[in-house]
């Protein structure tokens, strides 16, 4: 997987840089992860600081287009993107505890 990023735009107010990115990859397309993985190491930022938006890969091409926000610290990330983007991009919330908690409750 071969990532090469098109254009980075800072974002100061919401502490992150918006960033666009090309993708060559070798068979499918890769995971959300594992492009998160790459995309931070590529950035030399932690991945709970890389938040994965988009993939965008045409039919029978190995080329994938996508877009990250890549925030100054995970806490901002946590702060700022809504739960759904923090579940797929796997970022933990920052009460680790409370669905079990939750699950207490209920029972």
């Amino acid at each position: 997987m071969d990532i090469d990023v098109v254009e980075e735009e800072d974002n100061p107010m919401l502490h992150r840089t918006d960033v666009r990115f090309t993708l060559v990859h070798e068979d499918t397309t890769p995971s959300r992860l594992s492009v998160r993985d790459s995309l931070a190491a590529t950035l030399n930022k932690d991945a709970g600081e890389v938040v994965v938006h988009r993939l965008d890969t045409k039919f029978g091409m190995r080329k994938t287009m996508g877009y990250a926000k890549v925030y100054e610290t995970p806490e901002y990330a946590r702060d700022v993107e809504q739960e759904y983007m923090l579940e797929r991009n796997k970022i933990a919330a920052e009460d680790g505890g409370s669905a079990e908690e939750a699950d207490g409750e209920a029972a």
